[in-house]
């Protein structure tokens, strides 16, 4: 096996300009496939979600999924496409273990939406991504190659194929070249998956969860010599399956595509496999052209004509674009940057929405979200969503803290509760006993103790040095397990020093 050549990355920009190609495809969420009635659901045991359609048997025909349509038309929408009035589906001919029927039936040069754009924003600079098209089709079967070492064909004893996924209505959208990027292109590709990722999620069109296939990205690369225009030989790395593997597989591209060709080689038209533990690629096959894929009109499916009427209604139901939800959001809830980004990396956007229209105020809201759920989401591996805890009992858990029934170290062990299942946050405190101790009575018996056992405290206090206080409320804080409403603590040695 030779050893590729790979050229610092800073060092690439010297001499070449990449040029991106991304095609992203999206599994839809409609409750039946695209072109018959099985049932979606993942995970299901292996081809038990199978008919006669999606396994490509003799005369078995099709049917074009009327809500895949719709979903592909308010995605081209969300896209600024312009939506046919006119198009069809065509057999994409190819074999594969995995393509039951020796065809995908797909859209070739008459695609639902097509001539869109999405702008995004890479450290202050926007790029405009131009779309190319956006086109229905459907999935193919998954393969598992069982026996080999690396868990792909080479090497395997022998494949298992589950069609259980054949037939899924997919959306794949298709970038025009995205050039002028330069040093930014690997930042400029996350950043479209993450924006393109945002818009699928408020269309409620997919889960759009890349670590389960559900939206996945091919990267296309190639490098051209440096000002002259023109667009280099390119590779495609097959299904990258999160937003930092896209940028990793971007940055190896261009790194080894440079290698090639200061070394005096062509770069191979092929198809890659991208590495997740590496961040490397490795060679797949050879990229066919689109003329290699004999694609012909669907005999078996009518036209789609979408009416205008049926097109400016789904507009109506297209939500608020996500980069300008979270513009207003940072404004009303007066986040820093900073604070902005770390919330939308989390995914904590809608959570903290919903937890702030409970009457949870936006930084305690922000604070329960991002520290305490977001670590036990990763410890878990989860999304923060699934984590256990409602918007609703954040704000309850908060209430209770401003209503000085709870501190945040008492409101920490209610979160547990929550998380173990052990009721509601009233339930958990009255099991638990973490209320706190705000008797005046219970609270002096404990101050008077502090004070005894540490006079020369005191007489600080007495003096005048009311910082010296805090050991005093330490001690009484030790007292009652926690218990104390520090606030209140501080408030009655005063009174009883000075």
């Amino acid at each position: 096996m030779t050893t590729e050549t790979l050229i610092p990355f800073d060092d690439v920009l010297t001499d070449f300009d990449p040029a991106l190609g991304l095609e992203v495809h999206v599994e839809l969420n409609t409750a039946t496939k695209m072109f018959c009635g099985c049932p979606t659901e993942f995970g299901a045991e292996p081809n038990s979600q199978v008919c006669p359609t999606c396994l490509g048997l003799p005369g078995a025909m099709p049917a074009v999924n009327a809500k895949a349509v719709e979903s592909a038309i308010r995605i081209g929408l969300a896209l600024n496409c312009e939506i046919a009035e006119w198009c069809r589906f065509a057999r994409k001919n190819y074999f594969y273990p995995d393509m039951p029927k020796n065809f995908q039936t797909s859209q070739y040069d008459e695609p639902i939406a097509f001539e869109g754009y999405l702008d995004v924003d890479v450290d202050g600079e926007t790029f405009r991504i131009g779309i190319e098209r956006a086109h229905m089709e459907e999935d193919t079967g998954k393969t598992t190659h069982i026996g080999g070492a690396t868990g792909r064909i080479h090497g395997a004893d022998h494949s298992l194929v589950d069609y259980n996924r054949a037939g899924i209505p997919l959306i794949e959208i298709v970038t025009k070249p995205i050039t002028g990027a330069g040093a930014k292109a690997p930042l400029v590709a996350r950043a479209y998956v993450a924006a393109l990722r945002d818009i699928i999620l408020a269309l409620d069109v997919s889960d759009a969860r890349m670590e389960q296939g559900s939206m996945r990205c091919d990267v296309n690369l190639s490098l051209a010599p440096a000002g002259s225009g023109v667009l280099g030989t390119r590779t495609e790395t097959k299904n990258v399956n999160s937003l930092r593997s896209v940028e990793r597989a971007v940055r190896f591209e261009m790194s080894r595509h440079a290698g090639v060709l200061l070394g005096g080689g062509k770069v191979l038209q092929e198809t890659r496999h991208f590495h997740e533990d590496t961040g490397t690629t490795s060679a797949g096959r050879e990229k066919s052209d689109a003329e290699d894929y004999r694609y012909f009109p669907e005999p078996d499916l009518v036209p789609v004509a979408p009416s205008r009427e049926w097109v400016e209604s789904l507009r109506a139901t297209l939500p608020e674009p996500p980069a300008e939800r979270r513009a207003r959001l940072q404004a009303e809830w007066g986040y820093s940057d900073l604070e902005m980004r770390d919330v939308v990396a989390a995914g904590a956007v809608g959570l903290i929405e919903e937890t702030v229209a409970a009457g949870t105020a936006p930084q305690p809201a922000r604070k329960w979200w991002l520290a305490e759920l977001s670590r036990v989401a990763n410890e878990r591996g989860v999304e923060l969503a699934e984590v256990g805890v409602t918007p609703t009992q954040v704000a309850e858990v908060q209430a209770l803290v401003d209503a000085g029934t709870l501190n945040d170290k008492l409101a920490r062990q209610v979160f547990e509760g929550l998380l173990a299942g052990e009721g509601t946050p009233a339930e958990i405190i009255e099991a638990r006993g973490l209320a706190l101790v705000s008797d005046d009575g219970a609270l002096t018996a404990a101050i008077d103790d502090a004070i005894a056992a540490q006079p020369a405290v005191a007489e600080k206090i007495r003096g005048g040095n009311h910082a010296a206080a805090g050991a005093l409320i330490g001690a009484v804080m030790k007292a009652t397990g926690g218990k104390a409403d520090a606030a209140r603590v501080r408030e009655l040695i005063l009174e009883k020093l000075t």
